[in-house]
């Protein structure tokens, strides 16, 4: 995969964090888990070498994955956003479900950041792809899963 990958801020500094916690804290535990394996004689029917060699492959997939991504970021931090009112990636949205009257708050997030509980929701779903480029005030129509829905764009915020 080449080209930029979009990342907030805190997107990256999370990336960051875990890519620190997986060098110095998983992969020393499970080098020290497969040496203690290995003590213990026949690898071949060893399930604990197995299970810790398995673990190092996920960690050293994992490092490589981040690595990658943090080497491609396109770091963007919505506080320094200077869009004119219009939803780009980083923007706090506000949006009103027309049909509900519900009033629901999402940032446009990359797909890794992307986390619904958390009102992030990634800049590839459908929702955020009808938001970008509107303003508040706008009313956009986004098809999902559940059928068709129309949204209130209520307030734009970069923070």
């Amino acid at each position: 995969m080449s080209g930029k990958i979009p990342l907030t801020k805190r997107g990256a500094e999370l990336l960051k964090e875990e890519l620190q916690r997986l060098k110095s804290v998983e992969r020393p535990a499970v080098i020290a888990a497969i040496a203690e394996a290995r003590a213990h004689g026949d690898l071949s029917e060893n399930a604990e070498y197995d299970a810790a060699k398995e673990r190092q492959a996920f960690i050293e997939g994992r490092i490589a994955e981040i690595e990658s991504k943090l080497a491609r970021a396109q770091i963007i931090d919505p506080a320094t956003l200077d869009a004119d009112g219009r939803v780009v990636f980083g923007a706090t949205v506000e949006i009103e479900d027309l049909d509900e009257g519900k009033t629901m708050t999402y940032q446009i997030v990359g797909d890794d950041e992307a986390d619904l509980k958390q009102g992030k929701i990634s800049l590839n779903s459908p929702v955020a792809r009808a938001l970008i480029g509107k303003f508040a005030g706008d009313v956009v129509e986004v098809i999902t899963p559940g059928g068709r829905r129309e949204y209130e764009i209520l307030d734009v915020r970069y923070e």
